[in-house]
């Protein structure tokens, strides 16, 4: 139903004629990549190492029918949101190139300093459980040759973050990630085949599993929720205006087709090892999937490893809007990237910001908790509430009374959820936090 509405509403565009002009006022490149880089972006996005979470953290609390639909559905309505998003890119004959500069043309000042803080929240969540990932590979690594506690998972984590670090310095803004673009891709499908298949061959050998969902009731009560918020979490990065900048004329059909083929081909990785790994292991799926899986040390070694280097490269899609925000306004304006003037600015600044991430991240390093409480603060207030009302908005009397029904019940429906998301998102949290204790060797 969200996808055919969006195809219907295709047909009026936001803004239509001339290509419109964009700020120049940023320090990063606009309007540079094709549409297939942007739609690399975007399953680099989607399928980085965070699937190999989705069986354990997701599967598990909402078991196999709600699971399966959930996955499907939330897929459908974060491709009608994230076109609704798109098509705003050009509203008011000028492109957008960041969610809050959307936020405040349409709203105000006041939605800017909103928009700006949710986003920032989303991506430094991010962020943080990109690390917490990385450093989860490095110890399973460790692990699988080594029977002793010498390298705790905060170890790890602390290594993960100079490693992001030192990629982060390298790569001045999103359009020069280019070939590291493919190599993601590589690296993701080298630990997806990895899983898929060693769970393949787990779930054949060991044909009797539990697929009982755990806990007491008001524990699957608060999991359901946190769940539903880690499968819109699943699909959405929270930056499209960001990620859209990028992309050469024609903006917004050029977009459409990154998210068409994200939404399409590039889920399909997501959904296999997903499916495949709650299928083989049952309840006792591990939020690390490849901590579950049994068969040869060297290939669970290859995987970790692949997951490790994607998870670097993949966090730094999701650091780029805060990159460029420190560019642009303390940087050095658009002075050679390379100089040594730029490269000291990029050690100091992002070399700060990614060590804030890595101590987080090493404090509580609750994969799933960050998974739920990131969907439930930024993914469903900027994907589906802030993108349904800014298009009621810019679209103000040219919608029938039922697409504006439509939009509203999208406005108050994924408020609720968002609510009740935090909710349970911060009772795991605390309730991990008693369980375990801060810069816990998980």
């Amino acid at each position: 139903m969200a996808t055919a509405m969006a195809i219907e509403e295709g047909k009026s565009r936001v803004h239509e004629g001339p290509e419109p002009d964009a700020s120049d006022d940023t320090a990063h490149q606009i309007s540079h990549d094709h549409w297939l880089q942007v739609s690399f972006v975007l399953t680099t996005g989607v399928n980085s190492a965070y699937v190999l979470g989705y069986a354990g953290s997701t599967m598990v609390p909402l078991g196999w029918v709600v699971g399966t639909v959930g996955f499907i559905s939330a897929a459908a309505i974060s491709l009608y949101a994230n076109t609704l998003l798109a098509r705003l890119h050009e509203v008011g004959g000028k492109r957008r190139i960041r969610y809050r500069d959307l936020a405040d043309y349409i709203y105000g000042r006041k939605m800017y300093a909103l928009t700006w803080a949710l986003q920032y929240v989303n991506l430094f969540m991010i962020n943080t459980g990109y690390i917490i990932l990385a450093g989860q590979a490095l110890k399973a690594i460790y692990v699988l040759y080594r029977n002793d506690d010498a390298l705790k998972l905060p170890y790890c984590i602390a290594i993960a973050g100079f490693v992001c670090a030192l990629f982060a310095f390298g790569i001045p803004h999103l359009s020069a990630l280019k070939i590291w673009l493919g190599v993601s891709t590589f690296l993701g499908l080298i630990f997806i085949i990895a899983a898929f298949v060693m769970s393949l061959v787990n779930g054949i050998s060991t044909p009797s599993r539990n697929y009982n969902i755990p806990g007491s009731r008001v524990s699957k009560i608060f999991s359901t929720v946190g769940a539903v918020a880690s499968l819109v979490f699943a699909f959405n990065t929270g930056m499209l205006p960001e990620i859209q900048a990028t992309i050469k004329p024609p903006v917004v059909k050029n977009m459409e087709k990154a998210l068409r083929l994200q939404f399409t081909v590039g889920v399909l990785p997501l959904y296999a090892v997903t499916f495949i790994g709650y299928w083989a292991y049952g309840s006792s799926t591990s939020t690390y999937l490849l901590n579950s899986v049994k068969g040869p040390t060297w290939v669970k070694a290859v995987a970790n490893i692949a997951a490790f280097f994607q998870t670097v490269i993949a966090l730094h899609i999701f650091a780029s809007p805060m990159y460029e925000y420190l560019d642009t306004k303390y940087g050095r304006g658009k002075r050679s990237a390379f100089s040594i003037d730029t490269i000291s600015f990029r050690v100091f600044v992002r070399g700060g910001y990614l060590t804030i991430n890595t101590f987080v991240a090493a404090l509580l390093p609750f994969l799933g908790d960050f998974m739920t409480l990131t969907g439930a603060l930024s993914v469903f207030p900027l994907t589906f509430v802030l993108a349904n009302h800014m298009y009621l908005k810019a679209r103000k009397n040219k919608l029938p009374a039922s697409q504006k029904a439509w939009h509203w019940l999208n406005v108050v429906g994924f408020s609720c959820l968002a609510v009740a998301s935090a909710i349970a998102g911060l009772r795991l949290i605390v309730v991990d936090s008693r369980t375990y204790h801060f810069f816990a060797d998980l």
